[in-house]
């Protein structure tokens, strides 16, 4: 995986009015665990826009206050409902022996043989979680289909990497390859199933449909 090197402040002041003041700074609330202790951290939101807003998963090299780099992954996220800032960042610190399960974005690799043959590519999962030692993880898992066929899908239990474990179900379907017959069936079917769902038109009460009928 890509490092993010990442540094921030001890967060001294807790509280709904602190962390007020302190996002009007620019500056999101941060919780590290997975160490000795627990600490509660600041960073700067610019800081972090490459970090969050990136299709790659990533490990962060942090500094606190220029004391010791420890290394971390992003265990999760809390935004904002309406503007979709980040609002609050919890880390997991991680070591050189110690197994992580993230879940990573997924490439498919090649021309396949199945759209050479007029099919439509389908993908159904873009992400895996796997579980390995963040030494051994890659910046992406990349696919070769090349040789995929029509009505010939890709399972998880079909897929292997180096010194990674794959925690999606075995029968989860990851990509397929549909005729152009089956893509029509498919859209017909979509378009009936809408029209049943859509809600009927209101019927005219009684009296004024009998009002319309006198005139």
């Amino acid at each position: 995986m890509k490092t993010y090197s990442l540094s921030a402040t001890l967060r001294k002041e807790v509280g709904k009015k602190a962390t007020r003041d302190q996002r009007r700074q620019g500056l999101i609330p941060v919780e590290i665990y997975g160490g000795e202790k627990n600490q509660s951290l600041l960073v700067s939101k610019k800081d972090v826009r490459n970090l969050i807003y990136s299709p790659d998963v990533h490990t962060v090299e942090l500094s606190v206050e220029g004391g010791d780099k420890v290394m971390c992954i992003v265990q999760d996220l809390q935004f904002h409902p309406v503007t979709d800032e980040v609002l609050h960042i919890d880390l997991l610190q991680i070591s050189e022996d110690k197994p992580i399960v993230v879940n990573m974005p997924i490439v498919l690799d090649g021309f396949a043989k199945g759209v050479r043959a007029g099919g439509t590519l389908i993908t159904r999962m873009r992400y895996l979680k796997v579980k390995g030692l963040y030494t051994n993880i890659p910046d992406r898992l990349h696919i070769d289909i090349t040789n995929m066929g029509v009505d010939q899908p890709i399972q998880v239990r079909n897929l292997s990497f180096d010194n990674l474990e794959l925690l999606n179900a075995g029968n989860a379907v990851v990509a397929t390859i549909k005729s152009s017959r089956e893509m029509a069936a498919m859209a017909a079917q979509m378009e009936a199933e809408e029209e049943a769902a859509a809600p009927a038109a209101p019927e005219a009460p009684a009296e004024e449909a009998a009002e319309g009928s006198a005139e």
